[in-house]
């Protein structure tokens, strides 16, 4: 984003978060998979930032480790005396010709255009301010105006009167402003107020005594504004941002049962005329092709699903690639770096484990296919597994096209079947196998017509 003057944004995630009753720093619990302060840093990110500066206290070190991955400039606020302190701890490090934006760790979901605007509102000189109307605004600082509607101050709700406290519009906390007018009011805060902390909101009214505009900007949505400090909060926001990218998700053409219940923790790309029905979960990067259906309860995790796809109740699919027109589940499982070509199906009680499935192959009852390259228009019967773990090492099964094998199969590798064989029922496989020829291995039927069953002594 351009703007007049270069971003430094302030994160403030000093706070202990005492409400989760946890021993996770509160800006660490997750929405949508991700810490609440990524949450944050992703959108100052977005807006292009020449620096960030986060404020920690509670659990830093285990902050700084789960964010390491980011250049952020990390400053430590050893007492916790109000906001007015937390942010003066990150001045000397911005410039005075920097503008700074102010957000908190513990609102996760702020979305860029609304900061957008924010930032819009400082420029030239001004105060923006991030306001809201609420019809319950207990516990925020007030936003006080004259009679020609000019923001005259905040006052917190502990120190407002009771005309005060009947204002509805809100400080959320987030404003932006020119470093060196915002150093300038810092410097003259004080703690001769109820709570005997340094009040931020403070600088409001040193900006109207010194004749510098304030603006108020609006968030498009209330979730927005919302902080996290205990654990339904958290539920709460959870299903307000999941239903946001929901509902950005059908705009695109997705449909999905039950908005209510879709989870999306990464990305998801979607094709046309895609249908996911209820309980999904999308973790990662996914991408789903034209027509395919989800369906209920199934995990997707980092998979690319081709057109015309069915994954059916209760699936797991993780790391993996699916061809087109293929049927998977109910109850099926895919391992990672399983690649599925066009018409594979993989039926109920199937886990696929690093393994490559060429075309029209079927491998539909209670299997377990690992470490495996296997041909076109192979049949799997039921209770078919590859042993391909000797205890040390894993060992590579390879089946050529058209082989059938017979239910209750085990293919001991490291083994080979050739192109066109036939295995039979109840086959344990423990050399290669030639192709177009019928290999078994059974023990010899015996019945034994004098054999008793064992009883119980009370019914000889």
């Amino acid at each position: 984003m351009s703007v007049d003057l270069p971003l430094s944004v302030v994160v403030l995630a000093a706070g202990q978060g005492t409400r989760m009753k946890s021993r996770l720093p509160k800006v660490l619990h997750t929405i949508a998979g991700k810490p609440l302060l990524e949450h944050v840093i992703e959108d100052a990110l977005r807006l292009e930032a020449a620096d960030i500066h986060v404020v920690f206290g509670h659990g830093g070190a285990q902050v700084r480790e789960a964010l390491a991955a980011y250049d952020l400039q990390w400053v430590e606020q050893k007492e916790q005396r109000g906001t007015g302190h937390a942010v003066e701890q990150a001045l000397p490090a911005i410039p005075d010709n920097h503008l700074v934006l102010l957000l908190y760790g513990d609102v996760p979901l702020i979305t860029v255009p609304t900061l957008q605007r924010l930032i819009a509102a400082a420029q030239g000189d001004a105060l923006a301010l991030l306001t809201a109307e609420l019809a319950d605004p207990s516990g925020y600082g007030r936003i006080v105006r004259d009679a020609a509607g000019r923001v005259q101050c905040i006052v917190e709700q502990k120190d407002a009167t009771e005309d005060q406290l009947a204002i509805h519009e809100i400080n959320t906390g987030m404003l932006a402003v020119k470093a060196d007018r915002l150093k300038q009011w810092i410097a003259r805060l004080d703690d001769n107020n109820a709570q005997g902390e340094f009040y931020l909101t403070d600088i409001v009214g040193f900006a109207v005594a010194d004749g510098v505009t304030v603006n108020t900007v609006y968030p498009d949505e209330q979730c927005e504004i919302e902080g996290v400090n205990n654990k339904r909060q958290l539920a709460e926001l959870e299903r307000a941002f999941q239903w946001r990218q929901a509902r950005q998700l059908m705009e695109e053409g997705l449909t999905l049962r039950d908005p209510a219940r879709f989870d999306l923790r990464g990305t998801l790309s979607i094709g046309q005329d895609v249908i996911i029905d209820c309980n999904v979960l999308i973790e990662g990067e996914v991408a789903l092709g034209d027509e395919v259906y989800i369906g209920p309860n199934t995990v997707l995790k980092n998979v690319h699903i081709d057109a015309g796809t069915r994954v059916h109740t209760n699936c797991v699919l993780e790391d993996s690639v699916v061809g087109k027109r293929c049927e998977i589940g109910p109850y099926a499982r895919l391992r990672p770096q399983s690649e599925l070509a066009d018409r594979v199906k993989v039926g109920n009680f199937v886990e696929i484990k690093k393994s490559q499935i060429a075309t029209g192959s079927k491998v539909n009852h209670l299997s377990y296919v690992g470490d495996t390259t296997m041909g076109a228009n192979v049949n799997v019967g039921a209770g078919t597994i590859t042993c391909n773990y000797d205890g040390v090492y894993k060992h590579q099964t390879v089946i050529g096209d058209n082989v059938f094998i017979g239910s209750d199969t085990q293919l001991v590798a490291p083994v080979t079947v050739a192109e066109g064989a036939t295995i039979g029922a109840g086959s344990t496989i423990t050399r290669d196998v030639p192709a177009e020829t019928l290999t078994l291995s059974r023990a010899q039927q015996v019945t034994v017509e004098e054999w008793q069953r064992p009883k119980k002594a009370d019914e000889r």
